[in-house]
């Protein structure tokens, strides 16, 4: 089966997508675009959180990732690194009301928290896909 990408013009057979190394950076970068790992054309997501089952440009299969919760650990930590340190800062050097803080600090958690999510996502099925893992592996005894 051999299929054509009418965007970048390259042409993705099973032996040559098999034999060809991935690079890491790139798939990840497509992935935190939203975008698919192999070509970096077709889009990655379906709905907010729902990643689609096939590219629609080079027909990648996406049925085999597995992010379960690994994105939602790793945003928690990056919103966490970014949220702690600012209120001790504000806290210690300023004070300012209970109230306030809370105002100010739950809803940029909330919305930064929404915001990395889907590109956390998406890179974390990039690295799946270059690292070959969870049946992104053509080459796979699974198949």
């Amino acid at each position: 089966m051999e299929t054509v990408s009418a965007h970048a013009k390259v042409v993705w057979t099973p032996d040559s997508a098999s034999a060809a190394k991935r690079d890491l950076w790139t798939a990840l970068k497509r992935g935190l675009r939203g975008r698919c790992p192999r070509c970096g054309e077709g889009k990655l997501f379906r709905a907010f959180l729902k990643i689609d089952d096939h590219c629609s440009v080079c027909g990648q299969d996406f049925t085999a990732h597995r992010a379960d919760d690994l994105p939602a650990y790793l945003v928690i930590v990056i919103v966490g690194h970014i949220v702690v340190p600012a209120a001790l800062w504000i806290e210690t050097n300023y004070a300012p009301a209970v109230a306030l803080q809370l105002a100010v600090y739950l809803p940029f958690t909330l919305i930064a928290s929404l915001l990395l999510l889907q590109p956390v996502k998406g890179g974390v099925v990039g690295i799946q896909w270059a690292l070959r893992m969870h049946g992104f592996d053509e080459q796979s005894p699974e198949k």
